[in-house]
């Protein structure tokens, strides 16, 4: 049974709607068409995600959380995928109310940005993330950092980057799914495969990677993913009902062995 994003789930990447009229002036037609086609496909973002899990289960996120720093490179493609799994660490953290992890994630996302020249639009949302991170308001956290990464989206859509908003979604969608899928092979039976079921995710997004430019295609770490995601929604099509536990430990090595090669940090434990 695959799982239909409820009403409180937010459209893939992100909402264009709420700034478009406003930043009309600021994005040419070519942007606005990019965001309004990347508008339409839908999916949790990583603060949804591990809020569902976290209200069938209570996993240990402290236990989950990985130590994180960025890779020094300078592959644009790798930084985006790595900077869309530190944003889904940052909503684990949140979860696992552990404020100084919240606030060494913020820092990373931050350095990540720089690289990508969209630091400066975010650094005043670092300052007020470490400030509620410091008082443990966890609900102004996820709202902050909500906004944060939908404040690089932006940025990056500005500037003409938009397949590194592909990618940077791509990254933190992997993330999700590998911690889903750990704590499924942990032998937790309160969570239920129906959260990892998203055969029709997997494949729009799947879509949106081979339809990148070439040069970002030549990136190892693009086919990487492509094959990651290929694998992805193979296994996540192949039943109508729960997924089985070989399919489970599937996904496990899959999205932690390529979250190990974008992020050089062994998230397997």
């Amino acid at each position: 049974m695959s799982w239909t994003p409820c009403r409180c789930t937010f459209l893939f990447l992100f909402a264009v709607t709420p700034w478009l009229g406003a930043e009309q002036e600021r994005l040419t037609a070519k942007q606005m068409g990019d965001a309004i086609f990347i508008e339409t496909v839908s999916t949790p973002t990583p603060g949804e995600f591990f809020l569902a899990l976290g209200k069938q289960s209570q996993p240990n996120w402290n236990h989950l959380l990985r130590p994180t720093l960025p890779v020094a490179t300078s592959d644009r493609e790798q930084i985006a995928m790595q900077l869309g799994m530190l944003v889904a660490d940052g909503f684990m953290a949140i979860e696992a109310q552990n404020g100084q992890s919240v606030k060494n994630t913020t820092r990373d996302i931050l350095i990540l940005a720089k690289k990508l020249n969209v630091s400066q639009q975010i650094v005043a949302r670092g300052q007020s993330i470490s400030d509620f991170a410091d008082t443990a308001q966890w609900r102004e956290l996820r709202e902050e950092l909500d906004a944060m990464q939908n404040d690089i989206r932006l940025s990056l859509l500005e500037q003409k980057d938009s397949p590194l908003v592909v990618l940077a979604a791509a990254g933190s969608w992997v993330r999700q799914i590998e911690m889903g899928s750990n704590i499924l092979a942990s032998g937790d039976k309160s969570v239920s495969t129906e959260l990892l079921t998203q055969p029709d995710v997997a494949s729009r997004i799947l879509a949106r990677v081979q339809n990148l430019p070439q040069n970002s295609q030549k990136s190892p770490l693009v086919q990487s993913l492509l094959s990651v995601l290929l694998t992805a929604s193979s296994l996540m099509s192949e039943s109508k009902s729960d997924l089985s536990a070989t399919s489970v430990s599937k996904l496990v090595s899959t999205m932690a062995g390529f979250s190990y090669a974008v992020g050089g940090t062994d998230s397997k434990k």
